[in-house]
């Protein structure tokens, strides 16, 4: 990969959304790691005044590390098309797709990936006195989902009417879709997946929390509550299966240069393709850059390749 060191970086971060100090802290290391190698890297927050700012720094390259709203919905990706500056990462389409969990799952089946069973629930045609119907068809235990949240923001479980009814106003709270899934016992499973000459499912990882927890927002982002065993303890078939399953959900969704997949894996059987991340996490505790070091690429040279992707499609 050849480096030209004088190309002039904006990373963009924070927004509305409720991950946005998580938006920051990737941003900062970003920001770290690109300044080994490049000489003008700029942070940008992201707000009503961001298209001024890029138009005054006029920058060659944007690395957008905005979670959530504005960021992986689409939105700054659209500014950024209509502006001409090319952008490491999905484009609109693919933005919007992996961002609604509805939509993406209704891909993930048309293209005969593994996924759980499930309901969707819109809040102005939801009737209490229906509740028992979600368990009748998904079974005694369940996951409720707000459809364009990340980080598990308010997400829920359930194994009776009024825990379900309890998680449905919570996750209304988010939007007024909600996914509700069959809840699969099993590993929490992660693997990424990077472009640089071929698409590549990084090494796979397992997420372990305490007993009794989940990988929700807390567990994410605080040091030492949560545990990353590499590569994961799946048995060899598996484990490629997931990554298998992976790289043809970034595929199915027309994601671009970097994506992550999440699962439950059960002890017997396929694994289940929970959701794709389209801007992973890059804080100190995230899961791609953990992947990326396990397959020989340092941080810095991981958003170096990132960036020069994303120039060379100027």
């Amino acid at each position: 990969m050849t480096v030209h060191h004088s190309l002039a970086i904006a990373v963009i971060c924070g927004g509305p959304s409720a991950e946005a100090d998580v938006s920051r802290s990737t941003a900062n290391g970003i920001v770290k790691a690109l300044q080994e190698n490049y000489q003008h890297v700029h942070l940008v927050e992201l707000n009503h005044e961001t298209d001024k700012i890029l138009r005054e720094l006029r920058p060659d390259v944007i690395f957008p590390a905005v979670h959530g709203k504005w960021g992986e919905d689409g939105t700054l990706q659209g500014l950024l098309t209509i502006c001409g500056l090319p952008f490491v990462g999905s484009d609109v389409e693919a933005t919007v797709l992996a961002m609604n969990k509805i939509l993406a799952k209704q891909i993930f089946q048309l293209n005969g990936l593994p996924v759980a069973k499930s309901l969707v629930i819109h809040q102005h045609q939801f009737s209490k006195n229906k509740i028992g119907e979600i368990f009748e068809v998904l079974g005694r235990q369940v996951v409720i989902k707000p459809a364009c949240e990340g980080s598990g923001l308010g997400i829920s479980f359930a194994d009776n009417p009024t825990a379900a009814l309890e998680g449905l106003e919570h996750a209304f709270s988010y939007g007024h879709r909600v996914l509700v899934e069959e809840r699969i016992i099993g590993a929490e499973i992660t693997a990424a997946v990077l472009e640089n000459t071929t698409l590549e499912a990084l090494p796979v990882i397992e997420i372990k929390t305490p007993p009794g927890t989940w990988y929700d927002f807390k567990h994410r982002y605080t040091p030492g509550l949560s545990e990353h065993l590499l590569p994961a303890p799946l048995p060899p078939q598996q484990y490629k299966r997931v990554q298998e399953i992976a790289v043809r959900a970034h595929q199915a969704l027309g994601c671009r240069d970097l994506s992550r997949a999440d699962f439950v894996v059960p002890n017997n059987g396929e694994p289940i393709l929970l959701e794709v991340n389209t801007i992973p996490g890059m804080t100190p505790t995230s899961l791609f850059p953990d992947a990326a070091k396990a397959a020989g690429i340092s941080f810095p040279a991981l958003v170096s390749l990132l960036v020069e992707r994303a120039a060379a499609r100027k």
